[in-house]
């Protein structure tokens, strides 16, 4: 097979890699606060990606409209909450548990999009929802049986996938006027200072920890946030984004694998059972939701 037909797969798959990491790297680090985690994957990555908005995007971010840069802070502050919750539920659930439910997030961003844009439902869109929604209520019902705290959990990452849909639904009008790089620099900048906020409330430390605590939130912010959405984004050139929608359901796959490698995290019947029904509830969602609408890549 010829080079350039293979690089696509291949910069395709090392992105759903990339993103898979990231709730792996928060259960490396159980002793830092969730919020702590949240706030460095956030403001590294602004940090590491603002020479360049400054360098090469500086013009654009001066002609951005005060209702646009209202939108886009809006959905930083969102991105921050989702953060926080999500990596919350981590301390609760098993990584294929959370992970696999805030994988969740196109159904309740289609509700979104049928509520404020009036998008309209198919029959085989709704069949799918309810298909992915069976699914999740099999591993809620499992996780109880282990412990009302992993059900705890479990809630927490459907409440993360509501934020991360806000955060979309905020970002869908801005990123017709703005470019990936200019949109998410500025959220992940809001969402670190509402982090922070957050933190100084909860009376948080700020930098007492460990060598190897710090290596955790910079591959926090290099390897999920900034190296694998980038490579998302530039796999746009060659797949629909749909067909990256599709690959992104695939993120608990890698995450529950990384999980049982890294953490020897062993994933239940009921994980596995509600899991497959899940991702094949959200490829047929997805499937019947094919129309040429500009949705926004998860930022896993």
């Amino acid at each position: 097979m010829p080079t350039k037909s293979i690089l696509p797969y291949v910069i395709l798959t090392i992105g759903i890699m990339s993103v898979s990491t990231a709730a792996v790297l928060v259960k490396l680090a159980p002793e830092v606060p969730s919020s702590i985690l949240a706030q460095y994957r956030l403001l590294l990555a602004f940090l590491i990606m603002l020479p360049y908005i400054l360098y090469k995007k500086r013009n654009e971010i001066l002609k951005i409209l005060p209702v646009d840069w209202a939108l886009t802070c809006l959905s930083g502050v969102s991105l921050a909450l989702h953060y926080i919750v999500w990596f919350e539920s981590l301390q609760y659930t098993s990584v294929a548990s959370s992970v696999v439910i805030v994988t969740l997030q196109p159904i309740f961003a289609f509700i979104g999009t049928y509520l404020f844009f009036r998008e309209r439902f198919s029959s085989a869109t709704v069949i799918s929802m309810l298909i992915a929604i069976f699914g999740s209520i099999i591993i809620a019902w499992g996780d109880f049986q282990i412990a009302d705290e992993a059900l705890y959990g479990d809630f927490l990452a459907l409440l993360s996938a509501l934020f991360i849909t806000i955060y979309f639904l905020l970002g869908q009008q801005v990123r017709r006027k703005m470019s990936v790089m200019s949109y998410t620099c500025i959220a992940y900048g809001v969402g670190g200072l509402t982090i922070i906020l957050y933190n100084v409330v909860r009376g948080f430390d700020f930098i007492g920890y460990s060598s190897e605590n710090w290596l955790i939130f910079l591959a926090l912010a290099m390897i999920p946030t900034i190296f694998g959405l980038n490579l998302l984004h530039f796999a746009l050139r060659w797949f629909s984004t749909s067909v990256i929608s599709m690959a992104i359901v695939f993120e608990p796959v890698g995450a529950s694998i990384l999980a049982y490698i890294i953490l020897q995290e062993m994933v239940t019947w009921s994980q596995w059972l509600g899991g497959t029904i899940i991702i094949f509830g959200l490829l047929l969602f997805i499937a019947s939701t094919r129309r040429k609408r500009k949705m926004q890549l998860s930022h896993h």
